[in-house]
């Protein structure tokens, strides 16, 4: 099984990533490729840019990894209680190119933030915007106060960390 994970933020340091890559790997035996949408850097998007430089090739790259991936595994950063702008821009020209981005791909939808809200808003946002899009949502799960849970590469919370293996134990099946 092809996993793909990334953390839609930019950050170099995002835990969203982090969280991410740490569900991925509870997949036994899948082969895991972790984005970072820093690699995707591109133009603001608008309809202007669009009509003089066309869609840039980054947009069809991050459409690429999504083909060749069996499952996707995203985890949600909030910023203001919306998507992070670097995911809204790449997913923006994505969409240019292909209106369905998630191409009926299953996805594991994931949340967290240093606070008790683990990133709720843009979960609930990700969760409602994810199907118009051909995203096959397994489920969710939305992590609070991930410093405080994710201690040395593992999350200490045993009720967290049994759902998140119950959840990805369903989309590895």
């Amino acid at each position: 099984m092809k996993v793909l994970a990334f953390g839609a933020s930019s950050s170099a340091q995002s835990i969203n990533k982090t969280l991410a890559t740490y569900a991925a790997g509870l997949i036994e035996g899948a082969t895991v490729t972790v984005l970072d949408l820093n690699d995707f850097a591109m133009p603001l998007f608008s309809e202007d840019s669009e009509k003089e430089f066309g869609v840039p090739s980054e947009a069809q790259a991050f459409l690429d990894e999504i083909a060749e991936a069996d499952l996707l595994v995203v985890s949600f950063a909030e910023h203001n209680g919306c998507y992070t702008a670097a995911y809204k821009n790449t997913f923006d020209w994505a969409s240019r190119l292909v209106n369905k981005v998630y191409q009926n791909k299953p996805v594991i939808a994931l949340s967290t933030s240093p606070g008790p809200g683990g990133a709720k808003s843009v979960l609930a946002l990700a969760l409602n915007n994810l199907p118009f899009f051909q995203a096959n949502v397994l489920g969710s799960l939305s992590v609070p106060s991930f410093y405080d849970v994710m201690k040395d590469g593992d999350i200490v919370d045993d009720e967290l960390k049994q759902s998140l293996v119950a959840l990805m134990a369903k989309a590895s099946a």
